[in-house]
């Protein structure tokens, strides 16, 4: 059976979300890597609601940066969803990958948003 990166990823994210689920009182860093940028939301999955979210496309993030697609970039991006994240009270998350290896610009964003202040 031939599969692709794309099918692997989705594999993987499925298996995630199996386990990792956001509550109201712990919710759900999420993280979408793109080719070009990245992407992360804190989620309520009870309740089905974005709490707080951040991307390379921000209007903040996108004069200062050369380039969506580096580590640098994904760090702004974990500083600046966890800023958005305590200004509205969440201390605690749950991490979700995504699907994507916990390496390069999805960990650089993970270790930015601990710097900042969230735990997980």
């Amino acid at each position: 059976m031939a599969t692709n990166r794309r099918t692997q990823l989705q594999k993987r994210h499925r298996r995630i979300r199996k386990r990792v689920n956001g509550t109201a009182d712990r919710p759900r860093l999420a993280v979408f890597r793109s080719n070009n940028h990245i992407y992360a939301q804190v989620i309520n999955d009870a309740a089905q609601h974005t709490l707080a979210a951040a991307s390379t496309l921000d209007k903040d993030l996108k004069t200062g940066l050369k380039s969506g697609s580096t580590c640098e970039a994904s760090s702004f991006v974990g500083k600046l969803v966890a800023e958005r994240a305590i200004a509205k009270g969440i201390q605690k998350v749950v991490f979700d990958r995504g699907g994507n290896l916990y390496h390069g610009r999805v960990k650089a964003l993970a270790d930015a948003a601990r710097e900042a202040g969230l735990d997980f």
